[in-house]
Order: C-alpha cells, then structure tokens, then sequence
C-alpha cells in the first residue's frame, strides 16, 4: 500500500483554521478534513466561499471524496461537512466520544429531548484504533482528547492530522478549559502522537503565526515537535506541562464563535430544525459557557 498522501491545504484567515484534501496519489480518491463553513456573527448570515474552493479543487483535480473526518467538535468555527457532501458526497465521520458533547452542550444550549445525543447525525462514529481506507491509503484512528473528549488524531499513510491537539512547535499546544478539557489528558494525548515515527508529518488544525514568524504554516513533523514544541519540546515533564497550561488557559478569551460553532458542529455541521415558518435560530445562553 502506498504510504504518501497528496495533501493539498487551505487556510481560512478569518478563523486561523486550516482544511485539508488528503488524496491517494495512486487513484482519485480523497478525504476532506475539518472544512469551515463561513459565518458573520454580527449579521447572522453564512457564505460558503472556503467550501467552495475546496469542491472547485475537488472537482477540478476529479477527485471522489471518501470522507469528510472531523477532529472534533469545533468551537471556533463552523463546519461545512454537510455543505460539501451535497455538492461531492463523502462520508462524515467524528470520535465516537462526540455523545459526551453532545450531552454537555445540549443542556447548555437547552435543546430538549428532540435533539439526538446518540451521534446518529454523523455517518460514522470512529474508535480508537479503528481503520479505513482512502484509494489504497490505510488511515487509522487514535482518540486524542483533552482539548476535548471526542478529538481523534487521523494517521493516513505517512501524514497524521492531530486537529487542535498540537499547533507549530514555534505555538505549541491546545487549550484546555473547555467543558471535557484536561491538561493532564491532553498531555497524554499528545505522547500518543509523539510515539509515532519521527518522519511522520504533522497537519496542525490552526495556526495563529508565532510572534517573529511572518508566515502561516501548517506542516511540521514528529520529530520536530519532540525536538522543538515549546509546551512539550524535549521531554517536558507531565507536572511542568500542566501547571503551564492550566495557568495560560485561565487568560485566554473565549473564541468569538464558540455560540454557534458549538450548535451547529454538534449536529455534524447542521443548524438547528427550523421553526414552522423555515426561519432557523440559534441560542445565546448567558452565563452559561
């Protein structure tokens, strides 16, 4: 089996987040990762320009998507996975851990008993270690939380999409305050991914631009993180990495469009059922995130 994935990447400026095409250099096959739905929280509408360049790529290369693989439940954008499947198809897939999500934030969100916390809104619930294949790539699932319960780490072939998990070494880690959050799982999340072979690259999930770095940049890899990351670089110990993270979180704002990333991206990318005139909303609850 080949074990070199094309990775085309696109960045969404707006929210830092970057989306990836992952295809079968041997074939046309391919899987989407963690597209972004755009959304202007000031006038409540949403554009689908990010979107549409991945399915103009799509549709340009002549690539059949195989899946559209989230790495967790986003709480800083919204995702496109719905969006796209319509247009390409594709499967949509998330951390079978997204029901413990679900069940957090449909309290807060007061969704009531009509809004299904089994995960059935996905197509399919990845476990740890589960596998799947894209063309003749083997991709294979590690449960990565911390930042959240449901994150997972993609590994296809040579290439390991870690979500939010670990940034640029020059950035570090993810944040861990969010309900579900745990620094010290995180940490070990995070020794999961760095027992992987130093060669294998890493696709970060955001990039904010490291103070004295002028470009963005998404593509590391192990060996670079073990060597460099500036949370866990060189063998940092678990309590070091714990107390720093705990301390910096507690500083850190809220994401602008954590409201309604986290509605939408809990129903696998859809808005909520509209009411009895097709009019959709979504809920602000106050002092409640």
């Amino acid at each position: 089996l080949t074990r070199h994935p094309a990775v085309k990447a696109g960045s969404d400026q707006a929210t830092n987040t970057i989306s990836y095409v992952g295809r079968d250099p041997q074939g046309s096959t391919s899987a989407i990762v963690d597209s972004v739905l755009d959304f202007d929280y000031a006038s409540g509408r949403t554009d689908t320009r990010s979107a549409d360049a991945i399915i103009n790529y799509v549709k340009t290369e002549g690539l059949n998507v195989e899946w559209l693989l989230e790495s967790h439940v986003h709480a800083d954008h919204l995702s496109a996975a719905p969006y796209i499947q319509r247009e390409v198809g594709g499967k949509i897939g998330i951390g079978d851990r997204i029901t413990v999500v679900q069940d957090t934030f449909g309290k807060v969100f007061n969704e009531g008993t009509e809004f299904q916390r089994d995960g059935s809104q996905f197509d399919k619930l990845f476990q740890e270690g589960d596998s799947f294949h894209i063309g003749q790539l083997r991709g294979d699932v590690l449960h990565t939380p911390g930042h959240t319960p449901a994150c997972l780490t993609y590994v296809i072939g040579d290439a390991a999409f870690v979500g939010d998990t670990l940034f640029m070494p020059d950035f570090g880690t993810a944040r861990c305050d969010f309900p579900g959050g745990s620094s010290e799982t995180l940490y070990a999340s995070i020794q999961k991914i760095l027992a992987l072979p130093d060669e294998t690259r890493i696709f970060v999930g955001h990039d904010y631009k490291a103070p004295g770095r002028d470009e963005y940049a998404w593509e590391t890899t192990v060996g670079a993180q073990k060597r460099m990351n500036i949370h866990v670089g060189e063998g940092k110990a678990k309590e070091d990495f714990v107390r720093m993270r705990n301390e910096r979180d507690a500083t850190l704002d809220m994401p602008k469009l954590i409201i309604p990333s986290l509605q939408v991206n809990m129903r696998a990318g859809n808005m909520p059922e509209p009411d009895e005139k097709g009019d959709v909303f979504l809920k602000v609850p106050v002092n409640k995130i």
